[in-house]
């Protein structure tokens, strides 16, 4: 595992956690030698991240549209930057460069970049590792939702095997570096059989 993609928010947040477990995923990140890839910005816990990584010494690509660019949110001390036209492609790109993503706490964009890599690996667009790092049970709620899908059959339980999620960001990189993923085999010819 060389780089993983770091989904999070452009907000710190309210608890003080939040940032203090980007810092320590940051110090996993740079003891692995894995690279981060972010979304570029030089506010909220994606600031925080990168200026840790940096810190260190790691490698830190960002990725963003050049109208958020233009907003001044862009962060001037990265490795690489990378300008993209829109939204689709940032997360394409991100793809591209990464061999796994974590999504920490966040809003909507962060829930997007996330469903949106859950969905590709559903589909066998990618096969990567996607971990949920669940800081102060942010997503314990999503959990719980993910599980309930499983059982009114709208999700596999594949594929929700594939979704790694811990609160401990050392076992959650430890886990993705070992990751082989499940497959659902015939998953789309069951639906057309029976429904679910």
């Amino acid at each position: 595992m060389k780089k993983i993609c770091v989904f999070c928010g452009s907000s710190k947040g309210i608890l003080p956690a939040y940032s203090s477990e980007a810092i320590k995923l940051s110090d996993v990140l740079v003891k692995k030698n894995i690279g981060l890839v972010y979304g570029g910005a030089n506010i909220g816990l994606m600031k925080v991240i990168a200026d840790r990584v940096l810190e260190g010494g790691g490698e830190v690509i960002g990725v963003m549209p050049g109208k958020l660019a233009d907003r001044e949110i862009l962060h001037g001390k990265l490795t690489d930057t990378i300008i993209v036209k829109d939204m689709q492609e940032r997360k394409r790109i991100m793809d591209e460069l990464s061999d796994g993503f974590i999504t920490m706490p966040g809003g909507f964009g962060t829930m997007d970049e996330l469903f949106e890599m859950l969905s590709w690996n559903q589909l066998g667009l990618i096969h990567k590792p996607v971990g949920i790092f669940n800081v102060e049970g942010y997503y314990d709620s999503l959990v719980t939702w993910l599980d309930h899908a499983v059982e009114v059959k709208f999700v596999r339980p594949e594929h929700r095997a594939n979704i790694l999620e811990s609160n401990d960001p050392l076992f959650l990189v430890e886990t993705m570096i070992k990751y082989k993923g499940l497959v659902a085999e015939n998953w789309v010819d069951r639906l057309k059989e029976i429904g679910y």
